[in-house]
């Protein structure tokens, strides 16, 4: 999980150089800022699509897609301590909703917090979850044995 470890650091880079955006869509049309998911997005793939400007539905698909982003999505979204919601993708059938996870963790005021985590707080988590991946990496056959 080196790229994985490298992304999340990326996106904590992007995050302090162009700030974290909780408002509406995945990025601010105003300023530089970039949701959390688009961060980690742009970190993955060192592209940024026009729709996290202005397409929530498209933007979610997009990121979606990407395997480098979803790992590093998947692992911030351990590291943060809450558990995902589930999204039902067919009747009876859900799945973790990690993008949704993250998003929400970074623009919402935790159960008895008194306001959302500040961007440090956010860039903070991304480089914990980085050493994470890192650890994950350091200790191979504890990825062997799921993939069995």
């Amino acid at each position: 999980m080196p790229e994985t470890a490298y992304t999340l650091r990326r996106a904590a880079h992007i995050i302090s150089y162009r700030g974290l955006h909780t408002g509406e869509q995945f990025a601010s049309a105003d300023s530089s800022a970039l949701d959390i998911a688009a961060a980690i997005y742009f970190a993955a793939e060192n592209t940024f699509p026009a729709e996290f400007f202005t397409d929530e539905n498209t933007s979610l698909e997009i990121i979606a897609a990407s395997a480098d982003a979803m790992a590093a999505i998947r692992i911030l979204s351990a590291v943060i301590g809450t558990e995902p919601c589930a999204t039902e993708i067919a009747p009876g059938h859900d799945v973790p909703d990690y993008i949704e996870h993250v998003c929400h963790w970074a623009m919402t005021t935790p159960v008895f917090g008194t306001q959302p985590p500040t961007t440090s707080e956010v860039i903070g988590a991304l480089l914990r979850a980085a050493t994470a991946a890192d650890s994950i990496t350091a200790f191979p056959h504890q990825t062997e044995r799921s993939a069995a």
